[in-house]
């Protein structure tokens, strides 16, 4: 069975030349290569972050969080034509989405110890400190380690 419907030729109606369809190829190829180049680059400052020190650090997170902006705006602008639009539409429309990823990235951040997850900032949160320390003293007291180190003397076998 054929589908047919109302408007039968697509490529009169569009009103593009070949000049046109040529500069669009030309865009999608650029948006390709600059997407590519900043993921390449962002693997790369990943892989060296263990190595350098860098792992958990706030500049390595900023860095990586805008990088994912631009990616996303990028996104955004070329491939929902955003960019086609008005200044004022344009801002309209991302500045709520760069605030609103803005803010759930700060909340994962500064909440993000409260998961019982060990990191580098879990160490210093006198909150993450004591769910650990009372998460010990009930494992003490409801037979953890306590219990297994028993003598063998406490359940009435004698030395010979």
């Amino acid at each position: 069975m054929e589908f047919h419907d109302n408007y039968p030729q697509y490529e009169i109606m569009s009103n593009h030349d070949e000049a046109y369809g040529k500069k669009a190829r030309r865009t999608l190829w650029n948006v390709f290569w600059v997407m590519l180049a900043i993921t390449i680059f962002e693997l790369i400052i990943g892989f060296m972050a263990p190595d350098k020190g860098w792992s958990g650090t706030t500049w390595l997170k900023v860095l990586f969080i805008s990088l994912t902006l631009v990616k996303a705006a990028a996104i955004v602008l070329w491939f929902m034509h955003l960019g086609h639009e008005v200044k004022f539409f344009k801002w309209a429309i991302l500045a709520p989405y760069m605030l609103f990823i803005m803010y759930t990235t700060w909340i994962v951040l500064t909440e993000g110890t409260y998961s019982g997850q060990s990191g580098n900032f879990a160490r210093v949160d006198p909150i993450f400190i004591k769910q650990q320390q009372e998460l010990k003293l009930k494992k003490g007291h409801h037979g953890g380690e306590a219990h297994e180190a028993a003598p063998a003397e406490a359940h009435g076998e004698a030395h010979h």
